[in-house]
């Protein structure tokens, strides 16, 4: 099955019409108007997906989708998995843990998120993450405003075979993140 985009009309059948006085001021119809119109339904294991630093990224929903609002990802990091030390000059980032746990470096402390556990990390923060267990670490990744997806998709290998273990990172993927960084906002640190 395939991601499917539904565009829903903004007004149901039926609903009444609101009285002058209820009616949304200028400023806030243009508002309503620039968002997104479309829901957006992915079934599983269906979303366009890439291999990254001991990772498997799955795109749930991109900036496409969102107006640029956000991207959200379903990331499954294998043992040893995990980013190099980066900053994101442009978005913020969010973990929700679903399984496993990854210990997240910010700034000079360490955090080790498990199952259930938020993490949010505002952009302009030195960070990284590494599954430190034994089994697959899963989690919700959104990224706020949207953008960033497109940097995985230009220097992340896609997954062909989802359920394959992640392949070592290439020479090649290196010098893509080297060369697309700058463009994306993203700051790449030597390793702690």
């Amino acid at each position: 099955m395939t991601p499917q985009t539904v565009e829903v009309p903004r007004h149901s059948p039926g609903e009444t019409e609101l009285e002058n006085s209820q009616k949304p001021t200028a400023q806030k119809q243009s508002s309503l108007s620039a968002r997104p119109s479309l829901v957006r339904f992915v079934p599983a294991q269906s979303g366009p997906a890439y291999w990254g630093p001991g990772e498997r990224m799955t795109f749930l929903i991109t900036g496409k989708e969102t107006g640029g609002a956000f991207f959200l990802a379903d990331v499954s990091v294998a043992p040893g998995g995990g980013t190099p030390p980066h900053i994101h000059h442009r978005e913020d980032e969010s973990f929700h843990i679903l399984e496993g746990s990854l210990t997240v470096q910010v700034g000079g402390d360490t955090i080790t998120a498990s199952a259930g556990d938020f993490v949010y990390l505002p952009r302009g923060i030195a960070h990284s993450f590494k599954n430190t267990g034994d089994g697959y670490a899963k989690a919700l990744v959104l990224t706020t405003p949207a953008g960033l997806e497109n940097y995985f998709a230009e220097v992340f290998e896609p997954a062909a075979d989802r359920n394959s273990p992640p392949p070592p990172i290439s020479k090649a993927m290196l010098a893509r993140a080297m060369a697309a960084s700058p463009r994306y906002g993203l700051e790449l640190l030597p390793p702690a």
